[in-house]
């Protein structure tokens, strides 16, 4: 059985910056792409960022490239997601999730497991 623990969130000040750690059971790292997913209140889910556990491809949104980082620690079976320069519109809960191939995607339809999210609050 794949699980998906999500850990790291919390309240920060904006231009603060929060480190979001994903950690996976029951799957072989590099086999998959683990994605970072967030929903605000009203809001759909949208696509933050993803990474292949094989060869460390990443994909970035727009909104949050040049200040957030997603890395894979594959030794622990662990993405990161660091998030610096924090804005109170990056408030929401954040999600990771697993896809079954070694590319990623910013659709979140794909993706065959999830975490049970993590709320992140930046404070303006």
């Amino acid at each position: 059985e794949v699980q998906l623990v999500e850990s790291g969130g919390g309240l920060v000040q904006a231009g603060g910056s929060l480190r979001l750690a994903c950690t996976a059971s029951g799957l072989t790292f590099g086999d998959y792409a683990i994605g970072w997913f967030r929903q605000a209140p009203g809001k759909e889910r949208e696509g933050v960022s993803w990474i292949s556990t094989g060869d460390s491809t990443t994909h970035y949104a727009d909104s949050v490239r040049g200040r957030f980082t997603i890395s894979s620690d594959n030794a622990k079976n662990t993405v990161f997601l660091q998030m610096n320069s924090l804005k109170p519109e990056d408030t929401a809960v954040y999600y990771c999730a697993a896809i079954t191939v070694p590319i990623g995607t910013m659709n979140s339809a794909m993706y065959d497991h999830w975490g049970q999210g993590t709320q992140v609050t930046v404070s303006s």
